[in-house]
């Protein structure tokens, strides 16, 4: 994103600029640049370049929130760097992100309350030197995109997105944390459902879609929260009518209320999963609900924030 000075080395020492070849990507992606050291006035030497993820995590304990960010990937580049006075040493890299890293973008628009970012850390004499910290915009999956392209379809309006520490419930996950997208339900729900709570937990070879249709609040009398979970590969997610599936299980979730769960048994059964505290849009889809395009229909989008901005509590991991 920008220069910065390699604080082990004092003034006149190296500074780091990380440049990314692209700043797009989509989870299970790779990004690809360059660690560029620019010498000083001395020679210097690194032990190892170091290249991590890092996001902003909402961590709820004793009943109170609080956020930070947190590292979720971490990748040595490069081993024993010697960078002359006054030269520039370039260290290319290649950098896999997780499966289940959060979705950042949508079309042209940043999510509001979501950043994804590459840090540059270089361990000189045994401690680290945390340089570069550079924005990734990760993208939805083509059977996410689906799934979005549903929600829009069926009248859903973007609320807000967060990342949340801790687990699912009957669903497998590798990091310790997972992403909600939240929307307000189609008109006809207003009344019954309050919002309802999408989170993508996607692998290699499938994807998990868990739902929550939340009637806490001034509808509390009327239930609980409608839970539903769907799991296929993403080949048969970016084949699959999403629209009758989600409509049919927030139908169920209206009339039904309280802790229910819903899914096709032609693609896994139902499952219960929920989001307890356990341990480039396509027409009125994804450009429509989210990203304001074809379809004009903005719901609550806000345009996300600058990453410095979004990571200002950088360093209380």
């Amino acid at each position: 994103m920008f220069k910065r000075m390699l604080s082990a080395f004092g003034i006149g020492g190296p500074s780091v600029d990380t440049v990314l070849d692209s700043p797009h990507v989509t989870p299970g992606g790779v990004v690809t640049g360059q660690v560029r050291i620019q010498g000083g006035s001395a020679d210097a030497a690194i032990d190892q370049v170091v290249l991590s993820l890092v996001t902003r995590i909402e961590i709820e304990h004793g009943g109170h929130e609080s956020a930070a960010t947190g590292e979720f990937h971490r990748q040595l580049v490069q081993q024993g760097v010697r960078v002359p006075s006054g030269q520039l040493v370039t260290v290319p890299f290649e950098l896999r992100l997780p499966w289940e890293t959060p979705i950042t973008a949508v079309g042209d628009s940043l999510l509001h309350g979501m950043a994804v970012g590459v840090r540059t850390e270089l361990v000189i004499s045994g401690a680290p030197d945390k340089g570069d910290l550079d924005p990734v915009h990760v993208h939805p999956l083509p059977s996410q995109d689906r799934v979005l392209d549903a929600f829009g379809q069926l009248g859903f309006r973007f609320r807000n997105a967060d990342v949340e520490a801790g687990h699912l419930y009957g669903v497998r996950q590798e990091l310790g944390f997972y992403q909600e997208l939240e929307f307000f339900p189609p008109a006809e729900f207003a009344g019954r459902i309050n919002e309802v709570e999408l989170t993508f937990v996607a692998g290699p070879h499938d994807l998990a879609v868990v739902l929550e249709a939340d009637r806490r609040g001034r509808f509390m009398q009327a239930g609980g929260d409608s839970f539903g979970r769907f799991q296929m590969s993403h080949q048969d997610a970016e084949n699959a009518d999403w629209a009758a599936l989600i409509g049919q299980w927030l139908s169920e979730a209206a009339q039904r209320g309280g802790h229910s769960a819903f899914g096709n048994p032609a693609f896994g059964g139902y499952h219960p999963g929920h989001h307890g505290h356990h341990g480039h849009g396509r027409g009125m889809g994804v450009g429509g609900m989210v990203a304001g395009a074809a379809a004009g229909v903005v719901g609550g989008m806000i345009m996300g924030e600058m990453l410095e901005e979004a990571f200002e509590f950088d360093g209380e991991e």
